[in-house]
């Protein structure tokens, strides 16, 4: 399913994006070395009811996971770099953490994500590739435009991730959200330009380039939904939600300090 939203829902879509950005930059600010990934996950729940709002994620079950997910936000430690499921584990100096989140507001979802070193930077390729996937994220929403493809956002993310020296997983990416967190079209994080899709204003997009140090290879926790570099090495997610306008892409995921 493709929706096109209306002004109305698209003006819901607004306040649900500026809470899931306003609720990563909470969490952001409040982890620190030692921080608990279960403090975490009651931390960004207590801010999605007290907005009377719904996670996206709680009674989520797809073919891809194990049953509900059963928590309220994705957090991903290190080598791993999709769904991760929080866990008993307190953070250390030097984790790279990513954060994940999706919440629904007034029957309109947003996804966003974003990565970050906890406590000292250990490693100055951690960073590099953060920002690689920061630049790459920025790529994507530049190409969304009224006429443009899929293909263009796709080319663009993959342009920047190559450009940087990162193989690039094609199993997951970006993908429509509206009044449901999943929807077509999906979003590779490398493709060609001028196929696919063509972008109408009204359409809303997660736009996720995600990579691996040295891998494009996944593997799966036994807890069914972690995914993890098959090598160990780090890796990093960034993501928001957009939404295509007459003008272009608006990005709805930003926090209100960030705006």
């Amino acid at each position: 399913m493709i929706e096109i939203l209306s002004h109305t829902q698209l003006d819901r879509a607004r306040d649900t994006g500026r809470l899931v950005g306003d609720i990563l930059n909470a969490v952001k600010a409040r982890t620190q070395v030692g921080t608990n990934l279960l403090d975490i996950d009651q931390w960004a729940k207590e801010m999605i009811l007290d907005a009377g709002a719904e996670s996206c994620y709680v009674d989520y079950a797809p073919s891809f996971g194990r049953g509900p997910f059963g928590h309220h936000i994705c957090t991903a430690v290190n080598d791993a770099v999709l769904h991760g499921m929080p866990n008993d584990y307190r953070l250390s100096d030097g984790d790279l953490l990513t954060l994940d989140l999706a919440v629904k507001l007034r029957g309109i979802a947003a996804d966003a994500a974003i990565s970050f070193v906890v406590g000292q930077t250990r490693s100055p390729e951690d960073q590099l590739m953060i920002e690689a996937t920061e630049r790459a994220l920025a790529a994507g929403i530049a190409a969304a435009r009224p006429g443009a493809r899929i293909g263009d956002l796709s080319h663009a993310i993959g342009t920047v991730l190559a450009d940087a020296g990162y193989s690039i997983n094609l199993e997951f990416g970006g993908h429509g959200i509206g009044t449901t967190m999943h929807q077509d079209p999906h979003v590779a994080n490398a493709g060609r330009p001028g196929r696919g899709y063509k972008l109408r204003p009204g359409l809303m997009l997660a736009v996720e380039p995600w990579v691996m140090a040295d891998t494009a290879q996944l593997i799966t926790d036994p807890d069914g939904w972690t995914l993890r570099s098959a090598t160990g090495g780090r890796s990093a997610h960034s993501e928001h939600t957009i939404a295509v306008t007459d003008e272009g892409a608006e990005v709805l995921t930003l926090s209100h300090d960030a705006a």
